[in-house]
């Protein structure tokens, strides 16, 4: 699932234009988690990635448009990897793999996830487009593999959607809960290795909820 973003246009990006674009983003997505949508500027957004203001407003026309390309850089990545469950796969290996890439987008682009759980949490506004009824015919779609699972003998019969809800907020906890996590562990900041250990835990328990034997 993808949604428009307001301020691209509709040709392909030049290496230097989708290099420039990604250093932006990079920089607004530090600043929106720090400061939140209302508290961030296109000044403090240009200064952090090293543009002057004019070259910001070239790619991106105002905030709102850059806010919004934000979030969807960080749901085109968590949707085109759900993209890849069919029911032909084993539900045991096709699990495994979504966890651990879901891990690794909290561990690699926590700010952006962490923007993410801030705009829902305020209402998701600016994600009404998004959360439309193509969204949720693609979200059912992806519950329907689960259920082919199920149907199949696959797996053990679970609610397809609350197990959806389950690994969504499971491996984004590590991502929007960080400082939570370090304060209680008495870590300055999860590493890899941290994540690779949490991820292999949410694959035991989540696959054996499911009536599945884990490889790990």
């Amino acid at each position: 699932m993808t949604f428009e973003v307001p301020a691209h246009g509709g040709k392909p990006a030049s290496r230097i234009r989708q290099k420039n674009e990604e250093t932006i983003i990079k920089a607004a997505e530090d600043e929106f988690a720090r400061h939140g949508y209302k508290g961030t500027s296109m000044n403090t957004i240009a200064t952090k990635a090293g543009l002057p203001k004019a070259n910001l407003h070239y790619y991106f026309t105002n905030k709102l448009g850059l806010y919004v390309a934000v979030l969807s850089n960080i749901l085109q990545l968590w949707d085109s990897t759900f993209n890849t469950l069919t029911a032909e796969d084993d539900p045991a290996e096709a699990l495994t793999r979504y966890i651990r890439a879901k891990m690794e987008f909290s561990r690699r682009q926590p700010q952006a996830s962490r923007i993410f759980a801030m705009e829902v949490i305020s209402g998701g506004e600016c994600l009404t487009e998004y959360f439309n009824q193509d969204y949720r015919a693609w979200f059912q779609g992806r519950a329907g593999v689960f259920q082919a699972w199920i149907d199949a003998g696959k797996m053990d019969p679970v609610d397809p959607v609350h197990l959806i809800f389950l690994l969504w907020g499971s491996t984004q906890h590590y991502a929007d809960f960080a400082t939570q996590i370090c304060r209680v562990t008495g870590r300055n900041k999860l590493t890899k290795q941290d994540m690779e250990d949490a991820g292999n835990n949410l694959i035991r328990i989540i696959l054996k909820g499911c009536g599945l034997t884990s490889s790990i």
